[in-house]
């Protein structure tokens, strides 16, 4: 009997080891809602004490919890369809309709993107609560967080140049005939 059958079905049974992991991305899920919401209800609170820039620096800190809840939904949907099993909600009218389209190249490109708003919306809130502050600007830690968000964007540039080329490169294969392996 040959070893190979076995060792493939082993190899591709392992996939369920990756299905821990998303549902451990729905827990993180779980905990940016916690945050979310304690957050919210303790702004409200002071709403009517709060100026146009507490308002703001609020709606900025919102709109990161949910960007980063968003993407770890992409990741999770997307990752276990792409690497443990298919999930069985075609005919759901609330199927997303990106669910089923997002390989892993897509996926790459929209954690950078999400990332990137993420770092962006972060940044924000950083000059706003300085000049909230009144206090002297520190040009260095200014200095590094906008090289750290350049650093993401630089690399979601680059990334998604490299899915372009790749894409290119397998159609032109695909049109030629050849495999690239």
């Amino acid at each position: 009997m040959k070893p190979e059958p076995a060792i493939e079905r082993l190899l591709f049974a392992a996939r369920w080891l990756l299905a821990p992991f998303y549902l451990g991305l729905v827990l993180a899920l779980v905990a940016i809602l916690v945050v979310f919401v304690r957050e919210l209800v303790q702004e409200l609170a002071h709403l009517f004490a709060m100026d146009a820039q507490q308002v703001i620096m609020f709606a900025l800190s919102l709109i990161n919890l949910s960007l980063a809840g968003n993407l770890l939904l992409i990741a999770a949907l997307a990752g276990y369809e792409n690497f443990v099993s298919k999930i069985h909600i075609e005919q759901h009218e609330d199927r997303p309709s990106w669910m089923a389209t997002v390989d892993f190249s897509n996926l790459k490109i929209k954690v950078i993107a999400s990332i990137v708003a993420i770092s962006a919306v972060a940044l924000l809130r950083a000059f706003l609560s300085l000049a909230e502050a009144a206090q002297p600007v520190d040009p260095e830690r200014v200095l590094w967080m906008v090289s750290i968000h350049l650093t993401f964007v630089i690399s979601g540039l680059l990334l998604a140049a490299t899915d372009w080329a790749s894409s290119k490169t397998l159609a032109y294969a695909s049109r030629r005939g050849t495999h690239l392996c």
